[in-house]
């Protein structure tokens, strides 16, 4: 019988531009984990974030980051955090469902979404013509996260700093949102 080999590969191929000063990448090893809270199991979940990460689980609308920077928490909405953090293990989901000791419901959400930074002076112009919400910093403020729209695709959007956001997006039309997002960027550099 014949042995197989299969190895990841991004989905947009490890994709890196500069435009100007303004640069757009791929981020590839990235894990996503949905956390789900279970019914009347905040304060047991909290506990464990606490313990566990050093942190607080955020409110929707914002992110934070655990103690050591090694993971970060966005707040979705109320009962769902997406966690991301840098891994190469097969199944994340079951890496932070241990370290939450079962206080929560984890999915793993790493497949399924294609992941953009965009970062420099043109980043918030860029963003502007193709996302509806208000990017202003004293309105979506770093440590801000969003679902959205962007050219018709829905989009997680998280501002890391001033003009510096992360882009999560469906991985089926991966290709489709990097041109819209690479075109909006062409389009004011």
């Amino acid at each position: 019988m014949a042995e197989f080999h299969l190895e990841p590969k991004p989905f947009l191929g490890g994709y890196h531009q500069t435009f100007g000063q303004t640069s757009l990448s791929e981020v590839t090893g990235l894990a996503i984990v949905s956390i789900a809270i279970p019914r009347g199991g905040e304060t047991e979940l909290q506990a464990a974030f606490k313990s566990t990460f050093g942190t607080t689980i955020p409110k929707p609308g914002k992110y934070n980051s655990s103690e050591d920077g090694a993971h970060r928490f966005a707040g979705l909405q109320i009962d769902q955090i997406f966690a991301l953090f840098e891994t190469a293990e097969a199944d994340p989901a079951n890496t932070i469902a241990a370290k939450l000791a079962g206080t929560a419901y984890t999915t793993s959400q790493t497949d399924n979404w294609v992941a953009l930074q965009i970062s420099g002076p043109q980043a918030i112009a860029a963003l502007e013509r193709i996302c509806p919400i208000d990017l202003h910093p004293t309105v979506f403020s770093e440590n801000s996260v969003a679902r959205t729209v962007m050219d018709h695709m829905g989009t997680i959007i998280l501002r890391q700093g001033p003009d510096d956001f992360l882009l999560l997006s469906a991985s089926s039309s991966a290709r489709s949102f990097l041109h819209a997002v690479e075109t909006s960027l062409r389009h004011v550099t």
